[in-house]
Protein backbone atom coordinates (compact mmCIF):
# COMPACT_ATOMS: atom_id res chain seq x y z
CA UNK A 1 0.00 0.00 0.00
CA UNK A 2 1.25 3.47 -1.06
CA UNK A 3 2.27 6.57 1.39
CA UNK A 4 -0.64 8.08 0.64
CA UNK A 5 -2.79 5.47 1.18
CA UNK A 6 -1.52 5.76 4.62
CA UNK A 7 -1.69 9.50 4.98
CA UNK A 8 -5.11 9.07 4.08
CA UNK A 9 -6.54 6.90 6.40
CA UNK A 10 -4.48 8.68 8.88
CA UNK A 11 -6.70 11.60 7.88
CA UNK A 12 -9.70 10.37 7.81
CA UNK A 13 -9.14 9.02 11.82
CA UNK A 14 -8.21 12.81 12.74
CA UNK A 15 -11.43 14.19 10.94
CA UNK A 16 -13.76 11.85 12.58
CA UNK A 17 -12.29 12.70 16.12
CA UNK A 18 -12.80 16.25 15.19
CA UNK A 19 -16.68 15.35 14.08
CA UNK A 20 -17.37 14.01 17.38
CA UNK A 21 -16.07 17.11 19.32
CA UNK A 22 -17.91 19.30 17.21
CA UNK A 23 -20.99 16.76 17.78
CA UNK A 24 -20.54 16.67 21.26
CA UNK A 25 -20.63 21.16 21.19
CA UNK A 26 -23.92 20.71 18.96
CA UNK A 27 -25.70 18.18 21.55
CA UNK A 28 -24.84 20.54 24.40
CA UNK A 29 -26.03 23.98 22.79
CA UNK A 30 -28.66 24.30 25.67
CA UNK A 31 -26.37 22.91 28.14
CA UNK A 32 -25.89 25.53 31.24
CA UNK A 33 -22.45 26.37 31.69
CA UNK A 34 -21.54 23.98 29.32
CA UNK A 35 -17.69 25.12 27.83
CA UNK A 36 -17.20 24.20 24.37
CA UNK A 37 -13.84 22.09 22.94
CA UNK A 38 -11.84 22.65 20.09
CA UNK A 39 -9.81 20.16 18.35
CA UNK A 40 -6.29 21.30 16.95
CA UNK A 41 -4.40 18.67 14.12
CA UNK A 42 -1.09 18.35 14.05
CA UNK A 43 1.04 16.56 10.99
CA UNK A 44 1.77 12.96 11.57
CA UNK A 45 4.72 10.93 10.99
CA UNK A 46 7.45 12.02 8.11
CA UNK A 47 9.92 9.88 6.07
CA UNK A 48 13.75 11.53 4.90
CA UNK A 49 13.58 10.78 1.42
CA UNK A 50 16.79 13.05 1.19
CA UNK A 51 18.62 14.79 3.55
CA UNK A 52 19.71 18.71 4.24
CA UNK A 53 23.11 20.42 3.45
CA UNK A 54 24.87 23.31 4.47
CA UNK A 55 25.83 25.42 1.34
CA UNK A 56 29.99 25.79 0.72
CA UNK A 57 31.95 28.35 -1.84
CA UNK A 58 30.98 26.71 -4.89
CA UNK A 59 27.47 25.08 -4.40
CA UNK A 60 24.38 26.51 -2.38
CA UNK A 61 22.31 24.80 0.29
CA UNK A 62 19.50 22.00 -0.02
CA UNK A 63 16.47 21.66 1.85
CA UNK A 64 15.63 18.36 3.09
CA UNK A 65 12.72 16.45 1.25
CA UNK A 66 10.42 14.37 3.46
CA UNK A 67 7.47 12.58 2.82
CA UNK A 68 4.44 12.97 5.12
CA UNK A 69 2.63 10.37 6.32
CA UNK A 70 -0.91 12.13 7.14
CA UNK A 71 -2.59 14.10 10.34
CA UNK A 72 -3.36 13.19 14.17
CA UNK A 73 -5.29 14.92 16.87
CA UNK A 74 -2.51 17.59 18.84
CA UNK A 75 -5.09 18.14 21.08
CA UNK A 76 -8.54 18.63 22.38
CA UNK A 77 -9.30 21.93 24.06
CA UNK A 78 -11.30 24.11 26.70
CA UNK A 79 -12.68 26.99 25.65
CA UNK A 80 -13.71 28.74 29.43
CA UNK A 81 -14.80 31.71 28.25
CA UNK A 82 -17.83 32.95 29.02
CA UNK A 83 -20.98 33.43 27.37
CA UNK A 84 -24.71 35.05 27.89
CA UNK A 85 -26.65 34.32 31.28
CA UNK A 86 -30.33 33.17 31.48
CA UNK A 87 -32.57 34.15 34.17
CA UNK A 88 -33.36 31.29 36.74
CA UNK A 89 -34.18 30.67 40.04
CA UNK A 90 -33.60 33.36 43.05
CA UNK A 91 -31.06 31.39 44.61
CA UNK A 92 -29.35 30.25 41.01
CA UNK A 93 -25.88 31.98 40.96
CA UNK A 94 -23.62 32.32 37.95
CA UNK A 95 -20.06 33.88 38.24
CA UNK A 96 -18.90 36.38 35.63
CA UNK A 97 -15.38 35.93 35.15
CA UNK A 98 -12.89 33.11 36.07
CA UNK A 99 -13.73 31.05 39.12
CA UNK A 100 -15.81 27.69 40.40
CA UNK A 101 -17.91 26.88 42.75
CA UNK A 102 -16.87 24.09 45.28
CA UNK A 103 -19.23 21.40 45.34
CA UNK A 104 -18.58 17.52 46.41
CA UNK A 105 -20.41 15.07 48.82
CA UNK A 106 -20.19 15.10 52.18
CA UNK A 107 -17.31 12.85 52.71
CA UNK A 108 -15.14 14.84 50.42
CA UNK A 109 -14.07 17.17 53.89
CA UNK A 110 -12.30 14.04 55.11
CA UNK A 111 -10.20 14.38 52.61
CA UNK A 112 -9.52 18.57 52.45
CA UNK A 113 -8.91 17.54 56.67
CA UNK A 114 -6.08 19.78 57.75
CA UNK A 115 -6.12 17.57 61.00
CA UNK A 116 -4.65 14.81 59.40
CA UNK A 117 -0.85 15.38 59.54
CA UNK A 118 0.38 12.80 57.19
CA UNK A 119 -2.12 13.10 54.59
CA UNK A 120 -2.92 16.57 54.30
CA UNK A 121 -1.49 19.58 52.31
CA UNK A 122 -2.63 22.84 50.03
CA UNK A 123 -3.30 19.93 46.85
CA UNK A 124 -5.63 17.94 49.09
CA UNK A 125 -8.15 20.52 48.33
CA UNK A 126 -8.63 19.15 44.65
CA UNK A 127 -10.80 17.07 46.18
CA UNK A 128 -13.34 18.72 45.48
CA UNK A 129 -15.28 19.17 42.56
CA UNK A 130 -15.02 22.67 40.17
CA UNK A 131 -18.70 23.71 38.72
CA UNK A 132 -19.77 26.72 36.58
CA UNK A 133 -23.55 25.94 37.49
CA UNK A 134 -24.63 27.54 40.22
CA UNK A 135 -28.03 25.49 40.87
CA UNK A 136 -28.41 25.59 44.07
CA UNK A 137 -31.38 25.14 46.94
CA UNK A 138 -31.71 23.76 50.29
CA UNK A 139 -31.69 20.16 50.42
CA UNK A 140 -34.42 18.05 52.31
CA UNK A 141 -30.76 17.47 54.46
CA UNK A 142 -31.10 21.11 55.38
CA UNK A 143 -27.63 21.54 53.33
CA UNK A 144 -26.92 23.91 50.69
CA UNK A 145 -26.61 21.53 47.47
CA UNK A 146 -26.80 22.15 43.31
CA UNK A 147 -29.20 20.08 41.06
CA UNK A 148 -26.77 16.90 41.22
CA UNK A 149 -27.24 16.04 45.12
CA UNK A 150 -23.82 17.38 45.59
CA UNK A 151 -23.12 19.72 48.64
CA UNK A 152 -22.08 23.19 48.37
CA UNK A 153 -19.00 24.05 49.99
CA UNK A 154 -18.40 26.65 51.76
CA UNK A 155 -17.30 29.19 55.36
CA UNK A 156 -20.36 28.74 57.54
CA UNK A 157 -21.64 30.76 60.84
CA UNK A 158 -20.10 29.71 64.08
CA UNK A 159 -21.20 30.24 67.83
CA UNK A 160 -18.75 32.55 68.49
CA UNK A 161 -19.41 36.00 68.74
CA UNK A 162 -17.33 39.21 67.45
CA UNK A 163 -17.17 43.34 67.57
CA UNK A 164 -17.34 44.90 64.45
CA UNK A 165 -17.61 48.52 62.97
CA UNK A 166 -20.51 49.05 61.17
CA UNK A 167 -20.93 50.97 57.99
CA UNK A 168 -22.45 53.76 60.26
CA UNK A 169 -19.42 53.73 62.04
CA UNK A 170 -20.94 52.20 65.23
CA UNK A 171 -19.35 49.18 67.34
CA UNK A 172 -21.98 46.63 66.22
CA UNK A 173 -21.46 42.28 67.14
CA UNK A 174 -22.05 39.27 64.91
CA UNK A 175 -21.42 35.80 65.03
CA UNK A 176 -18.00 35.25 63.79
CA UNK A 177 -17.43 32.79 60.58
CA UNK A 178 -15.05 29.84 60.38
CA UNK A 179 -12.15 29.32 58.21
CA UNK A 180 -12.55 25.78 57.73
CA UNK A 181 -14.03 24.60 54.11
CA UNK A 182 -17.06 22.71 55.11
CA UNK A 183 -20.55 21.48 53.59
CA UNK A 184 -22.64 24.59 54.05
CA UNK A 185 -26.29 24.02 55.80
CA UNK A 186 -28.36 25.93 58.41
CA UNK A 187 -28.09 25.57 61.91
CA UNK A 188 -29.98 24.23 64.38
CA UNK A 189 -32.50 25.96 67.09
CA UNK A 190 -33.73 25.03 70.46
CA UNK A 191 -37.05 25.22 71.13
CA UNK A 192 -37.89 27.73 74.53
CA UNK A 193 -41.27 27.45 76.38
CA UNK A 194 -41.78 29.72 79.00
CA UNK A 195 -44.93 30.69 81.56
CA UNK A 196 -45.39 34.35 81.49
CA UNK A 197 -48.14 35.82 83.33
CA UNK A 198 -49.82 32.50 82.71
CA UNK A 199 -49.62 32.41 79.11
CA UNK A 200 -47.44 29.83 77.47
CA UNK A 201 -44.44 31.53 75.29
CA UNK A 202 -42.59 30.03 72.70
CA UNK A 203 -39.19 31.20 71.53
CA UNK A 204 -36.11 29.55 69.62
CA UNK A 205 -32.45 30.05 70.56
CA UNK A 206 -30.16 29.51 67.27
CA UNK A 207 -26.96 27.31 67.80
CA UNK A 208 -24.72 27.73 65.10
CA UNK A 209 -22.08 25.62 64.66
CA UNK A 210 -19.45 25.00 67.61
CA UNK A 211 -15.85 25.45 68.06
CA UNK A 212 -13.17 24.59 69.62
CA UNK A 213 -14.22 23.38 73.38
CA UNK A 214 -12.24 23.65 76.20
CA UNK A 215 -12.25 21.61 79.40
CA UNK A 216 -14.43 23.97 81.24
CA UNK A 217 -16.55 23.92 78.43
CA UNK A 218 -15.37 27.43 76.73
CA UNK A 219 -14.84 28.03 73.19
CA UNK A 220 -10.54 28.08 73.16
CA UNK A 221 -9.04 31.33 72.00
CA UNK A 222 -5.37 30.52 71.14
CA UNK A 223 -3.39 33.40 70.02
CA UNK A 224 -1.11 31.33 67.98
CA UNK A 225 -3.84 30.66 65.50
CA UNK A 226 -7.94 31.40 64.66
CA UNK A 227 -9.79 29.87 67.04
CA UNK A 228 -12.67 29.27 64.14
CA UNK A 229 -12.14 25.65 64.40
CA UNK A 230 -15.01 23.89 63.96
CA UNK A 231 -16.14 20.74 66.07
CA UNK A 232 -19.53 19.66 64.94
CA UNK A 233 -19.21 19.87 60.96
CA UNK A 234 -16.60 18.57 58.97
CA UNK A 235 -13.66 18.48 59.37
CA UNK A 236 -14.89 16.15 62.53
CA UNK A 237 -12.42 16.92 65.55
CA UNK A 238 -13.05 16.23 69.06
CA UNK A 239 -12.00 18.70 71.93
CA UNK A 240 -8.65 17.96 71.44
CA UNK A 241 -8.84 18.59 67.49
CA UNK A 242 -8.12 14.95 67.02
CA UNK A 243 -10.02 13.64 63.99
CA UNK A 244 -13.57 12.65 64.69
CA UNK A 245 -13.36 9.33 62.40
CA UNK A 246 -17.12 9.57 61.94
CA UNK A 247 -18.11 9.83 58.25
CA UNK A 248 -21.41 11.18 59.21
CA UNK A 249 -20.95 15.38 59.71
CA UNK A 250 -24.18 15.30 62.05
CA UNK A 251 -22.89 11.80 63.90
CA UNK A 252 -20.92 14.17 66.14
CA UNK A 253 -22.61 16.98 66.09
CA UNK A 254 -22.78 18.85 69.57
CA UNK A 255 -26.29 20.44 68.67
CA UNK A 256 -27.95 17.56 67.12
CA UNK A 257 -30.13 16.90 69.78
CA UNK A 258 -31.96 20.37 68.22
CA UNK A 259 -34.02 20.47 65.25
CA UNK A 260 -32.72 22.32 62.25
CA UNK A 261 -33.78 26.26 61.81
CA UNK A 262 -36.80 26.66 59.75
CA UNK A 263 -36.33 29.88 57.67
CA UNK A 264 -39.19 31.42 55.71
CA UNK A 265 -36.60 32.37 52.66
CA UNK A 266 -32.89 32.00 50.99
CA UNK A 267 -31.19 34.54 49.54
CA UNK A 268 -27.50 34.82 48.42
CA UNK A 269 -25.92 38.51 48.45
CA UNK A 270 -24.01 38.75 44.53
CA UNK A 271 -21.68 40.90 46.38
CA UNK A 272 -20.24 38.76 48.99
CA UNK A 273 -21.92 35.74 48.08
CA UNK A 274 -23.41 35.87 52.25
CA UNK A 275 -26.07 33.41 52.17
CA UNK A 276 -29.06 34.61 54.51
CA UNK A 277 -32.63 33.01 55.85
CA UNK A 278 -35.45 34.58 57.76
CA UNK A 279 -36.01 32.91 60.64
CA UNK A 280 -39.92 31.60 61.20
CA UNK A 281 -39.58 32.38 64.55
CA UNK A 282 -39.17 36.36 64.70
CA UNK A 283 -38.69 37.21 61.07
CA UNK A 284 -35.01 37.96 61.79
CA UNK A 285 -32.13 37.48 59.55
CA UNK A 286 -30.04 34.97 60.55
CA UNK A 287 -26.26 34.81 58.15
CA UNK A 288 -25.86 30.56 57.29
CA UNK A 289 -22.06 30.77 55.89
CA UNK A 290 -20.44 31.96 53.30
CA UNK A 291 -20.14 30.81 49.14
CA UNK A 292 -16.09 29.65 48.39
CA UNK A 293 -15.12 30.61 44.93
CA UNK A 294 -12.27 28.18 43.27
CA UNK A 295 -9.54 29.67 40.99
CA UNK A 296 -6.91 27.87 39.21
CA UNK A 297 -3.66 28.97 37.45
CA UNK A 298 -5.04 27.44 33.98
CA UNK A 299 -8.55 27.48 33.70
CA UNK A 300 -8.41 26.20 30.11
CA UNK A 301 -6.46 23.01 31.79
CA UNK A 302 -8.82 21.63 34.11
CA UNK A 303 -10.38 17.69 33.48
CA UNK A 304 -14.08 17.59 32.67
CA UNK A 305 -15.24 14.70 34.23
CA UNK A 306 -19.29 15.21 32.97
CA UNK A 307 -22.07 16.46 34.76
CA UNK A 308 -20.62 19.94 34.02
CA UNK A 309 -18.30 19.01 36.80
CA UNK A 310 -14.21 19.54 36.82
CA UNK A 311 -11.36 18.32 38.39
CA UNK A 312 -8.00 20.90 38.90
CA UNK A 313 -5.13 18.01 38.03
CA UNK A 314 -1.61 18.64 36.39
CA UNK A 315 -2.73 20.76 33.62
CA UNK A 316 -4.73 23.34 36.08
CA UNK A 317 -2.26 24.24 38.12
CA UNK A 318 -2.73 25.15 41.93
CA UNK A 319 -6.37 25.62 43.43
CA UNK A 320 -6.80 28.69 45.12
CA UNK A 321 -9.63 29.77 47.52
CA UNK A 322 -11.19 33.14 47.43
CA UNK A 323 -14.53 34.67 48.58
CA UNK A 324 -16.54 37.14 46.49
CA UNK A 325 -15.77 40.78 47.23
CA UNK A 326 -12.58 40.38 49.45
CA UNK A 327 -15.55 39.72 51.97
CA UNK A 328 -12.94 37.52 54.31
CA UNK A 329 -11.10 41.07 55.25
CA UNK A 330 -13.97 42.00 56.62
CA UNK A 331 -14.70 38.57 58.51
CA UNK A 332 -10.75 38.40 59.75
CA UNK A 333 -9.98 35.31 57.30
CA UNK A 334 -6.65 34.81 56.09
CA UNK A 335 -6.67 31.64 55.38
CA UNK A 336 -8.40 28.25 54.79
CA UNK A 337 -7.92 25.00 56.77
CA UNK A 338 -5.17 26.16 59.36
CA UNK A 339 -4.98 24.13 62.21
CA UNK A 340 -3.67 23.30 65.66
CA UNK A 341 -1.62 20.05 66.41
CA UNK A 342 -2.42 18.22 69.90
CA UNK A 343 0.33 18.67 71.78
CA UNK A 344 3.33 16.41 70.67
CA UNK A 345 1.89 15.75 67.49
CA UNK A 346 2.63 18.72 65.33
CA UNK A 347 5.84 18.15 64.71
CA UNK A 348 7.66 20.13 67.39
CA UNK A 349 10.38 19.10 69.60
CA UNK A 350 9.14 19.44 73.17
CA UNK A 351 7.56 16.38 73.18
CA UNK A 352 4.00 15.87 74.82
CA UNK A 353 4.25 18.93 77.24
CA UNK A 354 4.85 20.81 74.73
CA UNK A 355 2.41 24.05 73.00
CA UNK A 356 -0.12 22.95 70.28
CA UNK A 357 1.79 23.89 67.26
CA UNK A 358 -0.14 25.80 64.29
CA UNK A 359 0.02 24.73 60.94
CA UNK A 360 -0.91 27.74 58.50
CA UNK A 361 -3.71 26.62 56.11
CA UNK A 362 -4.00 27.99 52.01
CA UNK A 363 -4.25 31.36 51.99
CA UNK A 364 -7.26 33.25 50.49
CA UNK A 365 -6.57 35.50 47.83
CA UNK A 366 -8.90 38.08 46.39
CA UNK A 367 -11.12 37.08 43.26
CA UNK A 368 -9.56 39.94 41.09
CA UNK A 369 -12.08 40.85 38.40
CA UNK A 370 -14.87 38.12 38.75
CA UNK A 371 -18.08 38.66 40.13
CA UNK A 372 -21.02 36.88 40.97
CA UNK A 373 -25.11 37.21 39.05
CA UNK A 374 -27.96 36.14 41.45
CA UNK A 375 -30.92 34.80 39.81
CA UNK A 376 -29.16 33.67 36.65
CA UNK A 377 -27.54 30.60 35.24
CA UNK A 378 -24.24 30.84 33.06
CA UNK A 379 -25.50 29.71 29.35
CA UNK A 380 -23.32 27.37 26.83
CA UNK A 381 -20.39 29.23 24.75
CA UNK A 382 -21.10 27.26 21.94
CA UNK A 383 -21.60 29.25 18.85
CA UNK A 384 -24.22 26.87 16.81
CA UNK A 385 -23.31 29.54 13.80
CA UNK A 386 -19.16 28.92 13.99
CA UNK A 387 -20.02 24.79 14.98
CA UNK A 388 -21.75 24.25 11.69
CA UNK A 389 -19.15 26.16 9.94
CA UNK A 390 -16.84 23.85 11.05
CA UNK A 391 -18.77 21.10 10.68
CA UNK A 392 -19.06 21.92 7.28
CA UNK A 393 -15.08 22.40 6.36
CA UNK A 394 -14.83 18.92 8.45
CA UNK A 395 -17.14 17.36 6.08
CA UNK A 396 -14.91 18.31 3.31
CA UNK A 397 -11.84 17.54 4.58
CA UNK A 398 -13.14 14.16 5.22
CA UNK A 399 -14.55 13.41 1.66
CA UNK A 400 -11.02 14.94 0.20
CA UNK A 401 -8.89 11.94 1.84
CA UNK A 402 -11.90 9.83 0.93
CA UNK A 403 -10.83 11.17 -2.47
CA UNK A 404 -7.08 10.26 -2.13
CA UNK A 405 -8.04 6.64 -1.35
CA UNK A 406 -10.02 6.40 -4.38
CA UNK A 407 -7.19 7.65 -6.52
CA UNK A 408 -5.01 5.88 -4.87
CA UNK A 409 -7.17 2.63 -5.91
CA UNK A 410 -7.41 3.71 -9.03
CA UNK A 411 -3.62 4.10 -9.38
CA UNK A 412 -2.72 0.92 -7.72
CA UNK A 413 -5.73 -1.10 -10.28
CA UNK A 414 -3.60 0.60 -13.02
CA UNK A 415 -0.48 -1.18 -12.11
CA UNK A 416 -1.75 -4.53 -11.56
CA UNK A 417 -3.23 -4.31 -15.04
CA UNK A 418 -0.44 -4.12 -16.57
CA UNK A 419 0.96 -7.28 -15.99
CA UNK A 420 -2.65 -8.26 -18.33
Amino acid sequence: MTGSMYASVAGLKAHMQKLTVIGNNVANVNTQGYKKQRTVFRDSVYSMYSAGSNGSTSVGGMNPSQLGYGSMVGSIDLNMSSSSYNPGNPTDCALVGDGFFLVGTKDTANSTNPQDYANFSADSLKALNLTRVGDFKIGPDNYLVDSKGNVVYGFITTSETETYIGADGKTKTRQKVSDQLVPIRLPRWEKKVETVNGEEKISYIIHYARTDIGADGKPVTDKTGPANKLVDDKPIYNDQGNTGGATNPDATDVNAEYEFAQLSSISIDSKTGAITGISKADDQPITIGYLAIGSVANPNGVTHIGNSYYKCQEGAGALSISMLGGVHKDLGISQVNGSMAPKGQGGGTGGADAEPDYTPGTDIVGTGSTEMMVGFLEAPNVDLAEEISELITTQRGYQANTRIITVTDSMLEELVNMKR
